[in-house]
């Protein structure tokens, strides 16, 4: 989709000369993210640089800092009219950033700068998609990895018990070392989640013997706690990508009769199975990394006798 900028317009855009990449807005901020996240916010900026110029430049060769309000004015409208309002909203965020960088780096006038950022967020329906998953289904799912006796049953089973026990995202439980499990207390160390942070969270004692499981299966080298499995059943200990973890769970799913699902809808099931729980939400926060008690309320489901019954706890 183009944004409807002559020739001229777009060609002014483009960088005339490579800049130094500690020069650069996007690279800076591209350096200043996560691994996990750094795939993701690449072809974000990429997106946003085809969008600007109709194709002409990616986010290597896009001056940002000749960005002005027109232009992001403009990109908002094709965002909206082409994305999700969050789709839209992440990549506009990533463009306050790249921005932002370009003000700390002098290469944009500060008045430029604050009226290309003077943008509204779009707004759109703050409902959670997808969905969480029955006691059963989670039953199912983790039967057919046992039933199955190849490496690749012990591995899917581990993996299932993680993004389920733990909460994770899928690329924070691709990460995971060998070393980051603590078998005697159940404790798995997530290093370098979402925003860069670390954290520490913790399986279940039934989630712990499917990892230990797993792990009699792998070994005790060194190296990525979760590995691909070649078809001949040989492991192999290197990281799997976040899209393996994807395959995994959908093939599952099915051989389990289990309703369509992403790994996403395990995080969501653990935010919201500790809050029906009556774990606090800020306990809950921590355990899912999550930047804001906003964000983890949006997986509250409890509804209105859980706020009934909480009244009924003060004393007049």
């Amino acid at each position: 989709m183009s944004l409807l900028l002559s020739y001229g317009e777009s060609q002014s855009l483009r960088l005339t000369s490579p800049v130094p990449l500690n020069q650069h807005p996007a690279a800076v901020y591209l350096a200043s993210l996560s691994e996990g996240s750094l795939p993701t916010m690449q072809q974000t900026l990429n997106a946003i640089a085809y969008l600007l110029t109709d194709g002409e430049c990616d986010a290597s060769t896009l001056n940002w800092a000749a960005l002005r309000y027109k232009h992001t004015s403009a990109l908002r409208t094709a965002l909206k009219q082409k994305y999700a309002p969050a789709t839209a909203n992440k990549m506009l965020c990533a463009l306050r950033r790249v921005l932002k960088e370009a003000a700390r780096l002098d290469l944009i006038d500060p008045l430029d700068y604050s009226k290309a950022v003077d943008f509204q967020s779009i707004k759109g329906n703050s409902l959670l998609k997808g969905r969480a998953l029955s006691k059963n289904e989670i039953s199912n799912l983790i039967d057919i990895c046992k039933a199955d006796l190849t490496p690749s049953g012990a591995r899917d089973g581990a993996l299932i018990a993680i993004l389920r026990g733990a909460g994770l995202r899928r690329a924070e439980a691709a990460s995971l070392e060998l070393k980051d499990f603590n078998p005697e207390i159940g404790a798995l160390s997530v290093r370098q989640g979402k925003g860069g942070k670390d954290r520490l969270v913790y399986l279940p004692e039934s989630a712990i013997s499917l990892v230990k499981s797993w792990i009699e299966v792998r070994g005790s080298e060194p190296g990525p706690l979760l590995c691909p499995i070649r078809k001949g059943g040989e492991v192999q200990l290197r990281n799997m990508c976040p899209d393996a973890v994807l395959k995994i769970v959908r093939r599952r799913a099915l051989a389990a009769g289990v309703e369509c699902f992403s790994p996403h809808d395990f995080r969501r099931t653990f935010c919201s199975d500790l809050l029906d729980a009556g774990i606090d939400i800020v306990t809950v926060q921590k355990l899912a990394g999550h930047a804001s008690v906003e964000t983890t309320a949006r997986y509250d489901r409890r509804g209105e006798e859980v706020k009934r019954k909480a009244v009924q706890k003060l004393d007049f």
